[in-house]
């Protein structure tokens, strides 16, 4: 097998829920072609690259103030409301609005645990903006990440318009949706298992990228 596509393939399945905001924090490359969208997409980076340079966060007494600073951010430009009604699919309809809720409630704390607690594992990737893309209220920004390997993969950003703000509701890295694979996971074990077993495993998934 190739080693930069095993590679790419094991970053995928490690770090498919964090890679989205997480490989955006790092050193912007090339000439952006940059519009609207990518500079919304680029002002929460700029604050994430912020925070995690923050000398004051690096102290250990100082970790919750920093994961909480990074929550902040990451909310600003992901929909997590959209993202969970659309990573369950056809599932979502049959759920009562205190399950959506709740559903909702669950699936932005996993994303979120998951970018703060592995955001610190990345460094010196590069970012090449390949341009952005706009349909009414619709949008995608397209970029090519560089590792220091020189290892290079496609990470693009789809945004729907929602007032005066543009937010993500899906993240596509090498052709796979994040939205997609989610959808896909939890279907399998709502046909398998029911919908009560899915809520106990996100909570256990949340509780466990919580632990330090």
């Amino acid at each position: 097998m190739n080693t930069k596509k095993k590679g790419v393939g094991k970053m995928k399945k490690l770090y498919v829920a964090a890679l989205a905001v997480l490989l955006a924090g790092a050193i912007f490359s090339g000439q952006a072609l940059a519009g609207a969208v990518t500079d919304d997409v680029k002002k929460t980076v700029d604050q994430v690259v912020s925070i995690v340079s923050n000398p004051d966060f690096k102290k250990t007494r100082n970790e919750s103030k920093k994961r909480a600073a990074l929550k902040s951010a990451i909310s600003r430009i992901f929909d997590y409301g959209e993202m969970a009604k659309r990573s369950m699919g056809v599932n979502w309809k049959a759920r009562t609005k205190a399950e959506q809720k709740e559903f909702v409630g669950l699936f932005s704390t996993l994303l979120e645990n998951s970018y703060a607690g592995k955001i610190e594992s990345y460094n010196n990737e590069k970012i090449v903006y390949n341009g952005e893309t706009v349909n009414g209220t619709y949008a995608e920004v397209k970029s090519r990440v560089i590792t220091a390997k020189r290892d290079e993969f496609t990470l693009d950003y789809r945004l729907m318009r929602e007032g005066n703000r543009w937010m993500v509701y899906d993240v596509v890295i090498e052709g796979v949706s994040l939205v997609s694979n989610y959808r896909s996971q939890f279907n399998k074990i709502i046909v398998s298992q029911g919908y009560g077993e899915l809520v106990k495993k996100l909570r256990s998934k949340s509780e466990e990228i919580k632990a330090p």
